[in-house]
């Protein structure tokens, strides 16, 4: 395996307009203005198919998004593509069918990651986070700042000799 070619997506996914909801892309715009190497920023309102053709171009695909009933501050998950049947509507799709369809349609195979980050208030027409989640996304932000420039399970096993003595 060619660990200094990995290359991360991480997408934000949420409804800013919606309080707390927009977590997942608070986390990256927060990412995007880091400018990381090899690190790729997308945000949106929810996940779409489109979103396996990129997720297909990656070796990590990182997906950060709002929780309501998760643990403070914030959880990780990895996921395996959807097994049975990807199913999909116009409002939106599951990450582990994104992995799929890039597994699918692109003969690709990135790791997967749920980055949950807790929420309290997802009213409608508010486009400030609460302060307790911007608390959260910090800390969720600080934590994969570090999983992505160190030493961390969270970007792989395999390339952990690589990554003790690199930074991504």
């Amino acid at each position: 395996m060619n660990c200094p070619a990995r290359s991360i997506l991480l997408i934000g996914y949420g409804n800013p307009a919606r309080a707390d909801d927009g977590l997942g892309p608070a986390l990256a715009e927060w990412f995007e203005r880091l400018s990381l190497p090899r690190l790729t920023v997308d945000a949106d309102y929810q996940l779409t198919v489109e979103d396996a053709a990129e997720a297909a171009r990656h070796d990590v695909v990182l997906f950060a998004d709002a929780s309501l009933n998760g643990p403070e501050p914030f959880w990780i998950k990895r996921l395996e593509p959807a097994t049975a049947g990807v199913g999909f509507s116009s409002h939106g799709v599951q990450p582990e069918a994104v992995l799929a369809l890039a597994r699918d349609l692109f003969q690709a195979e990135p790791e997967g990651y749920l980055v949950g980050i807790r929420g309290y208030d997802f009213s409608m027409f508010r486009s400030v986070l609460t302060p307790k989640a911007q608390e959260n996304l910090a800390a969720a932000a600080a934590y994969l700042e570090s999983a992505l420039t160190n030493s961390t399970p969270l970007v792989t096993a395999a390339c952990a000799d690589w990554l003790a003595d690199n930074s991504l």
